[in-house]
């Protein structure tokens, strides 16, 4: 539903606006002063502002600069003896102004012109984004090697596609913008994560199963694979995937034919598939892990996302990307990175990949109390100020061998960027024993 602000100290006039907007479908905040409006915006940043000029704490103007940054249409409003101020507001930003007193067709007539615009310009701005591959964003030598090689994938729309990256580096955002600029843009994209389930329930969610096939399938259910026809099918995790599932999704691979679990008789999609993996696929088909045959068809296209660390030269404008994302989201006004903080960023290793830089620019918007982030607002890690002790030192009181894993688990997850499968793979643990351990530690909590 579209939120509009309308910000007038006049309760009688404003209150037949609210009334008109609401009865049109809008979702309306209502203010009388600056303060009040600020109060509104900081909590949920409308679609679009109606603002008038005169205020008792101030000109409406004022807001202008800070709806404009968080990309929010400005209409104002104004008697006749301050047209001056609303053309000046024209120059500022504003979109369009409405000279008192004004009908409320007419109204309605210029928001519903303004919303018309601005979904508009959303849709450009997502139709460049999906040109760059959403936040696949950066002008380093290895992104605009992708970027080139994405251009000659995605029309390919028959070819099984090889996403190659760490944890954290945006395997699936790569994976959705192949989708949406291939022939299969307006057809479903289905993700399913190899590791969510277990083999048996894994099954089923993949091609779906028959009335009776076991215990609980009272029903005929369709597979993701079945629902992904005429779009995408997206692997996450593909070498995470079990020997059998391997060979069910190896045959559907070679004929695009499948049976549900139950049943009798082929089904057949249309779906394209792309897949994605943080192992050396290549390792694991030498230690029988992977099937060599299902490798070679997964593998026709391969493309391999290089990890931040590789391209430092794009932390800059992928942190302005997020700023602007969390702005919007959490209805803050953070200008950028200072100097120093955007140094600090630059010279961090980045083992969580873009996903860390992603958190690490959440929590600095979120503290951020000024325009700019300053490095007291980045993470103890990145400043250097503290580390995480994970050596063993055995004093003459003995060790807390308990608080030692916690610390080791801690750490590694941070470093994997959250992702338990890589946090295991660092400690040497599966990603069952990992969560395990997570659990043990929240009941203690």
């Amino acid at each position: 539903m579209v939120r509009i602000l309308v910000l007038d100290d006049d309760s009688f006039l404003r209150s037949i606006i609210v009334e008109r907007l609401e009865r049109a479908g809008y979702l309306v905040d209502q203010a009388d002063s600056l303060k009040q409006a600020r109060a509104h915006i900081a909590k949920h940043a409308p679609d679009l502002a109606l603002l008038d000029v005169k205020l008792p704490d101030g000109e409406g103007t004022e807001l202008i600069a800070e709806l404009t940054a968080l990309e929010v249409p400005v209409l104002m409003m104004t008697a006749h003896a301050t047209v001056s101020a609303a053309v000046e507001a024209l120059h500022r930003g504003a979109r369009d102004y409405l000279e008192k007193p004004f009908s409320l067709d007419r109204l309605e007539a210029a928001l519903s012109r303004l919303l018309e615009m601005t979904t508009l310009r959303r849709e450009v701005r997502e139709l460049r984004e999906r040109s760059a591959g959403g936040t696949m964003i950066g002008n380093s030598p290895a992104m605009r090697q992708v970027f080139a090689l994405v251009e000659r994938i995605a029309p390919a729309d028959t070819s099984t596609v090889l996403i190659l990256g760490e944890t954290g580096t945006g395997k699936g955002v790569l994976a959705r913008a192949i989708h949406r600029l291939s022939p299969r843009a307006d057809g479903p994209f289905v993700t399913v994560t190899s590791t969510a389930l277990a083999e048996t329930i894994m099954e089923s969610e993949l091609f779906g199963h028959e009335k009776g096939a076991f215990t609980d399938a009272r029903t005929m259910k369709r597979g993701l694979v079945e629902l992904a026809d005429k779009g995408t099918l997206f692997l996450d995790e593909i070498g995470e995937l079990s020997p059998r599932l391997q060979s069910k999704l190896l045959q559907f691979i070679e004929d695009r034919t499948f049976r549900r679990v139950g049943g009798t008789h082929d089904l057949r999609v249309d779906a394209r598939l792309v897949t994605a993996t943080n192992r050396d696929l290549e390792d694991e088909v030498r230690a029988g892990r992977f099937r060599a045959d299902l490798y070679y068809r997964l593998s026709v296209l391969p493309l391999r996302l290089p990890p931040l660390r590789e391209r430092l030269s794009d932390v800059p404008d992928l942190a302005k990307l997020f700023i602007d994302t969390f702005n919007r989201e959490l209805g803050r006004r953070v200008r950028g990175l200072s100097p120093e903080a955007l140094e600090i960023l630059g010279a961090y290793h980045w083992p969580g990949n873009v996903r860390e830089l992603r958190n690490v620019i959440e929590r600095a918007v979120l503290l951020a109390d000024q325009e700019w982030i300053e490095p007291a607002q980045l993470p103890p890690e990145l400043t250097g100020s503290t580390r995480p002790h994970t050596g063993i030192t055995i004093g003459p009181d003995g060790i807390d061998l308990e608080g030692l894993e916690r610390a080791l688990l801690e750490e590694a997850l941070r470093q994997a960027g959250g992702n338990q499968t890589e946090a295991g793979r660092l400690l040497g643990l599966s990603r069952h024993q990992i969560r395990n351990r997570l659990k043990k530690y929240e009941k203690e909590e």
